[in-house]
């Protein structure tokens, strides 16, 4: 995956794409893989860098929504645990089966998750991740030791997936690459091209790092830019009504010593009506989420300290060691498109997380909401539409069977190479080349800089944001120590990119303005 030969590609070629993807989070490099599979020339533009928005900044996790089976959306749930199934088996290097304890303070507590998560499995079918079952107190001191024992009667214990959002989209980009697909970060589209009847040909878009425009030819234009729909489909009528209704999930990093294991703690009920989730990942805790309705999408929202508290105070009902503000390593926020309710003011918490996908006259295809989970079966209902919308040969979709790039089934030594999968054997030949390259990029974290000329020169990391926040996860687990290593990463990048001392300066001061959304 190299940026410069896919510019110098489509600036030199005059190709009618059969489809041209706009957004580069989880639903738009799903639809860019089921379409190159399928045969299709494909093109993705991202505005940003891929999954800059907020498949990186989800809770972690690939599951069926327990919330959803409380609030009686089986179709949801049995969709979402079916696609969790398929994921955890075409991806397993970098999803997770993770085992969740729910405490509870009656018999009557404990026997109502207990017939719920029955009914969870249930649903999962052949795909289940495992039983879920009601177990002892003691039990629950050797599961989670980190939790409070008063008043608790029993634990309820059920299976779900973690993984590592931006490295499955990392994946997910080069397994479209790999297939024949282009795919472009940093490219945003600024207008529309349409014939006489008003339909859509294709587009004009920017490289934001060159200051460069293109125009590109296509059958079929996608709108898959998440909660930033709304602008696209302004391009193509001005003045178009809202359609989604955008909501801030947060959360917190704290060091694994808050619940030192490798179970995660589900809390069945906030003093909001909302579960929230403590999940070890990379070493360190995330706990999460919030739902709070904001007036405008961005690219780096900024968590509020009253969804920290928030956050802390429910958290805190349950951990023996209370945790504080000064023990927070890194805060981070994602946005969510939820369609609009029909009623002005409905809690956020009972917006339905079903996708939509419709089709404008213009013919521009737009598909919204849904949830990393169910990113391959969105994709799948978008080309089947798009397939019959621009007269496109008819082919069978094959992603559930499809294997994603870096595919590795789980080794024995689970460093934190691990995620890359059989990309991994290529960043130690890095350390062979050039013993420097082998260096910790900070030294209480595994990170090397060998990643750092991996990321450079296969997986389209131009920014140094892109290598610190979603190449590793630096950013996410420390923003202290991610802001210390800046600059040593920063001259390690610009030598790869052939880039200016003025290059790095930049970059520094750029990224230190990022950081600070990630900072309380």
């Amino acid at each position: 995956m190299n940026r410069r030969d896919s510019l110098q590609y489509i600036k030199n070629t005059s190709t009618i794409w059969d489809i041209i993807v706009i957004g580069g989070g989880a639903t738009g490099l799903g639809i860019a893989l089921d379409a190159s599979l399928r045969g299709y020339k494909t093109l993705l533009l991202e505005q940003s860098d891929f999954a800059k928005g907020t498949s990186s900044r989800s809770t972690k996790l690939v599951h069926g929504g327990v919330r959803y089976l409380a609030q009686g959306n089986i179709k949801l749930v049995f969709e979402a645990l079916h696609e969790r199934g398929l994921l955890l088996k075409n991806a397993p290097h970098v999803c997770d089966n993770q085992t969740f304890l729910i405490p509870t303070f009656s018999w009557l507590e404990a026997l109502k998750y207990t017939v719920g998560l029955k009914l969870y499995d249930w649903l999962s079918g052949s795909l289940s991740l495992g039983k879920s079952e009601i177990i002892s107190v003691k039990e629950v001191e050797n599961t989670l030791p980190g939790i409070k024992k008063e008043k608790l009667v029993k634990g309820v214990v059920y299976h779900d997936g973690q993984f590592d959002d931006a490295r499955l989209a990392i994946n997910l980009a080069q397994s479209a690459a790999d297939n024949g697909a282009i795919v472009l970060n940093y490219m945003k589209v600024k207008s529309f091209s349409k014939n006489d009847a008003g339909k859509i040909t294709g587009v004009v878009a920017k490289d934001v790092l060159n200051d460069i425009e293109y125009s590109l030819n296509a059958k079929a234009v996608v709108n898959a830019t998440g909660v930033f729909v709304d602008q696209i489909l302004k391009l193509d009528q001005p003045g178009r009504a809202s359609s989604i209704q955008v909501s801030q999930g947060t959360h917190i990093v704290l060091d694994s010593k808050f619940l030192p294991s490798t179970k995660a703690l589900m809390i069945p009920k906030t003093s909001d009506g909302r579960v929230l989730f403590a999940i070890p990942w990379h070493d360190k805790l995330v706990v999460g989420t919030t739902d709070v309705l904001v007036e405008k999408e961005s690219l780096d929202p900024k968590p509020t300290e009253q969804e920290v508290q928030f956050i802390l105070d429910n958290f805190n009902r349950y951990a023996l060691q209370e945790a504080k503000m000064e023990d927070i390593k890194s805060v981070f926020c994602g946005l969510r498109p939820l369609a609009k309710p029909a009623k002005e003011g409905k809690n956020t918490k009972d917006i339905s997380r079903s996708h939509k996908l419709f089709t404008e006259e213009s013919g521009l295809i737009t598909i919204t909401g849904g949830k990393w989970t169910t990113y391959r079966k969105m994709a799948e209902e978008t080309i089947d539409l798009v397939a019959k919308e621009a007269d496109l040969p008819i082919k069978k979709c094959t992603t559930s069977e499809y294997k994603i790039h870096g595919y590795l089934k789980a080794s024995l030594q689970r460093n934190h190479l691990v995620v890359y999968g059989t990309d991994a054997a290529s960043i130690q030949k890095l350390i062979q080349e050039n013993s420097r390259w082998g260096e910790k990029i900070h030294q209480e974290y595994p990170y090397v800089f060998a990643e750092v000329i991996w990321a450079v020169r296969n997986e389209m990391a131009v920014q140094l944001e892109d290598v610190l926040a979603r190449r590793t996860r630096l950013l996410f687990l420390d923003v202290k120590a991610a802001v210390e290593v800046a600059p040593d990463v920063a001259k390690v990048m610009a030598q790869e990119l052939g880039e200016s001392e003025e290059w790095i300066k930049k970059q520094v001061e750029l990224f230190q303005s990022i950081a600070k959304c990630y900072m309380l």
